[in-house]
């Protein structure tokens, strides 16, 4: 995910409040894979005794690896079907919580890991999954799963060769805030809206574009209104101040238009800033609606109902299909910020 799992317990607070009036009609966007509903009840045919066990290693343990190794660890529904077996970094660290450090090589030669977790940096997903899914490994991938629409393409394409489940995760998809704006906006005619994220400086070498380390934007603007079309990008940097605010200006396929901004600097707090103007009323910002609690779990549990088979291939392609055109999208953008330098 991004920076080393920085969505651990959200992307900050949401001041503001709801101006809502009786409000009409918005274009929905493709569901999540899960609805609430859906996820208890698939998750209930896991509370029986697994038949086997999948053998797991995770890849990275900085904050997002750490907290899939401490779920691994604890009793839970999911966990039950899957193995630690040990974790990989690039760092000599010997073990980690009593979980035992292992090579690379031992890792994807191993006949007891079937399972990889990749949770490093996003520079280095793309290499991570081509190398395990290569070894007859399922994979499970903190988002972006690639810094390319193509990579992304060549490496489904691979999993479906191997028989192997490629899942990348998208925690923002199971937090709260998304289930109370994917309640709001439901059947309402959208005129305009925004997004703004606000947040410190990243790495573009460690972590992508910033189109691409802020793809859980996208992907909550994609989910809600369907896919979209790019109007315009541009990017303005001053790297002696690590200062950067990326203006997408995107359009739904009913041509309302929707402004994302990531704007990036020292000092700058980790929050998110929405509009959402319909024809009934409209929706600025959000109240506290609750503590994201168990993200990450919420998503294995998706992964390991996959590695089950308990997913419709009408599901799992409509998730492919989204995925795929969160990471056209910020390809694209990419492409409009950087002609424009």
């Amino acid at each position: 995910m991004g920076p080393m799992g920085q969505e651990v317990g959200g992307e900050g607070g949401w001041p503001g409040r709801v101006l809502a009036g009786s409000l009409g009609r918005c274009h929905q966007g493709p569901e999540p894979l899960l609805l609430s509903s859906q996820l208890l009840q698939k998750e209930t045919k896991m509370n029986a005794e697994p038949e086997r066990r999948f053998g797991v290693v995770v890849v990275g343990v900085g904050r997002a690896g750490s907290v899939r190794i401490r779920d691994l660890r604890n009793t839970h529904a999911s966990s039950a079907y899957l193995n630690l077996i040990g974790f990989v970094s690039r760092r000599e660290l010997g073990s980690a919580d009593g979980v035992p450090q292992i090579s690379l090589e031992d890792a994807l030669s191993s006949q007891e890991v079937e399972v990889a977790y990749i949770c490093s940096e996003s520079s280095s997903h793309e290499d991570y999954i081509r190398q395990f899914l290569n070894a007859g490994k399922h994979v499970l991938v903190e988002y972006p799963m690639t810094l390319s629409w193509v990579a992304a393409k060549e490496l489904w394409a691979l999993a479906e060769q191997k028989g192997k489940v490629l899942h990348e995760e998208h925690v923002e998809l199971l937090m709260e805030e998304f289930a109370f704006l994917k309640k709001e906006v439901v059947g309402k005619d959208l005129l305009k809206g925004s997004l703004l994220f606000t947040a410190g400086p990243l790495e573009e070498e460690r972590f992508g574009f910033p189109a691409f380390s802020g793809i859980s934007r996208l992907t909550w603007l994609v989910s809600l209104f369907g896919e979209l079309s790019l109007v315009s990008a541009t990017l303005e940097e001053r790297k002696e101040d690590q200062y950067m605010k990326m203006t997408v200006c995107l359009e739904t396929e009913h041509k309302s238009p929707l402004t994302w901004i990531e704007e990036k600097a020292p000092g700058l707090k980790r929050n998110r800033h929405l509009s959402f103007h319909f024809k009934s009323g409209s929706l600025e910002n959000m109240p506290n609606v609750g503590v994201n609690k168990n993200i990450f779990l919420k998503d294995q549990n998706i992964f390991v109902q996959k590695l089950l088979g308990q997913f419709s291939e009408e599901e799992l392609a409509a998730e492919k299909k989204r995925i795929l055109h969160c990471l056209w999208l910020a390809g694209e953008i990419q492409k409009h910020c950087r002609s424009k330098k």
